[in-house]
């Protein structure tokens, strides 16, 4: 798992810095090479050409030819080599005599020792200040983001309470008065729905039954739980400061349950919160979808036109 995760985290270290800088420095040749090493040494001899080598764990010593180098928690030895981009994120760098950096060498927690006529063409900046920089342009658009789905979210509810009031009422019942019931319901309803959507595709016939609720009746009554939950929360905190005032419609329930719901998330450790709430939301509309769809019919609405004209006296 642990070697993995370094592979994951030095590709992606990669496809983020290596690949941009490679792409600027004058370009060498490529041969399609990748070396990768993890827990162990690497070594690219003299004459060799490789385009990329990642060392996780290990000392890379490189005397050929490597377009892109990444070594995490290792070291790294240019020793009379010619490179086009360097990143070392802890581990110390001996560039050589006669080893040439094209482009820049960035460090993470590392050090880069120069000897004889060693040569870095670019800079050998720090990655923290480059991540420093990218999270102060990242994180305003996060929260733009976080800002939009928010009030997307609290439309969808206010949407919810509007349209469904009674069924919201009937589900929010349900969950206070039984709440394992419910988490049951949604436990089952999560590992069931996928089961019988995947044997429908197997079918063949019953395939566009699947992929639809699998795509789209699913995650649209997830997102009704979602909704369903932050209701049921809004109405819980309004009974408890102002327990007189409890509407028909539960408008501002949606407004507060969704807004708890969704500052709750951005904490990890209470995000298991907001996942129980959903769950039980998950389960009661499963819940209340079934007993609906058990009921006795509803009789025929007879419309006033079709009603006999009222007799003259």
């Amino acid at each position: 798992m642990r070697r993995a995760l370094g592979i994951v985290v030095a590709m992606l270290i990669s496809l983020l810095f290596v690949a941009p800088s490679v792409l600027a420095a004058d370009p060498m040749t490529h041969t399609g090479r990748v070396l990768i090493s993890t827990q162990g040494d690497l070594t690219v001899p003299a004459g060799d050409h490789v385009d990329l080598v990642v060392v996780v764990h290990g000392t890379a010593t490189i005397n050929g030819e490597v377009n892109a180098i990444l070594v995490i928690d290792g070291t790294l030895n240019l020793l009379g080599s010619r490179s086009e981009s360097v990143i070392a994120v802890r581990s110390p760098v001996e560039i050589g005599p006669g080893a040439v950096v094209q482009g820049d060498v960035m460090t993470l927690d590392s050090q880069v020792h120069q000897t004889g006529n060693a040569e870095v063409m670019g800079r050998v900046s720090d990655l923290a200040s480059v991540l420093i920089g990218m999270g102060a342009v990242l994180a305003p658009a996060l929260f733009l983001i976080w800002i939009g789905f928010g009030l997307a979210m609290i439309a969808a509810g206010l949407l919810l309470a509007g349209l469904a009031s009674r069924q919201v009422r009937e589900a929010e019942l349900l969950i206070s008065e039984q709440p394992v019931r419910t988490v049951l319901i949604g436990i089952a309803a999560l590992i069931l729905v996928p089961v019988v959507a995947i044997l429908l595709i197997i079918t063949v016939i019953g395939a566009p039954l699947g992929v639809g609720i699998l795509l789209a009746a699913w995650p649209l009554v997830a997102f009704l739980g979602y909704l369903v939950a932050g209701i049921w929360i809004g109405d819980w905190v309004l009974r408890r400061t102002a327990a007189d005032r409890l509407r028909e419609r539960p408008y501002v329930a949606a407004v507060v349950g969704v807004v708890i719901l969704e500052v709750l998330a951005i904490v990890p450790v209470l995000a298991i919160v907001v996942m129980i709430a959903s769950l039980l939301g998950f389960g009661a509309v499963i819940a209340i979808t079934w007993r609906t769809l058990r009921s006795s019919p509803v009789p025929p609405l007879v419309l006033p036109g079709s009603m006999p004209a009222p007799t003259a006296h």
